[in-house]
């Protein structure tokens, strides 16, 4: 990527652009909340790695159109959004034509399971089709967390309505070796079942 210009949206504390930053690349990063970019800035002091970072939502980017070579998300904006179809529309926007957008979401199938890294998360206790969306309340019911889900069918129409090409769908497969466990996912249930969809698409 090398003499292209680079837009992470949904950034976070702005790691992958960071990993990014110090291979060279010319590179973003966007995020909705402030304290994810106050995050970022202790980052940068601490790895001597510097990162400009914008705060936006991924839905109204403040950039100028046909702004990028690429635009990216690992695991930022899409789920946290009803109108993910915005952020594609935003990404297709300040991209250059022929341009890549490229997004990773926890994969669609894992809605229907559990969030438990055992043979227990292997059984089917919802609807792959339930978009209901998870959320989380605090005492008063008002909303912290919420994450919508999507089957596969879905991003690809949202994608397809921003007028971006999909060119690939990456499901990688649990490494042999990676006997780690966090979270929901473990080695007895990520070699049986795919956790991450990444999507790579274009701007014609």
């Amino acid at each position: 990527m090398h003499g292209a210009r680079v837009l992470e949206v949904g950034a976070g504390a702005a790691q992958c652009s960071r990993w990014l930053a110090a291979q060279g690349v010319d590179v973003v990063a966007s995020d909705v909340a402030r304290g994810m970019l106050d995050r970022a800035r202790e980052l940068d002091a601490a790895t001597g790695v510097t990162v400009p970072t914008v705060l936006a939502d991924a839905r109204a980017l403040p950039f100028e159109a046909a702004s990028f070579d690429v635009v990216f998300t690992a695991f930022g904006a899409l789920p946290f959004v009803p109108d993910a179809g915005r952020v594609h529309a935003e990404a297709a926007r300040v991209l250059r034509p022929g341009g890549r957008w490229a997004f990773s979401v926890s994969h669609p199938v894992r809605w229907a399971f559990p969030d438990d890294p055992t043979t227990r998360g292997l059984t089917v206790t919802r609807s792959y089709f339930d978009r209901t969306p998870y959320v989380e309340r605090d005492a008063a019911g008002a909303p912290l967390y919420a994450e919508y889900h999507r089957t596969l069918g879905d991003h690809v129409r949202d994608v397809v309505g921003a007028g971006l090409v999909v060119e690939d769908l990456v499901e990688p497969e649990w490494p042999a070796d990676n006997d780690n466990v966090w979270g929901g996912w473990g080695p007895e249930r990520g070699t049986l079942l795919p956790g991450t969809a990444i999507f790579v698409t274009r701007r014609p």
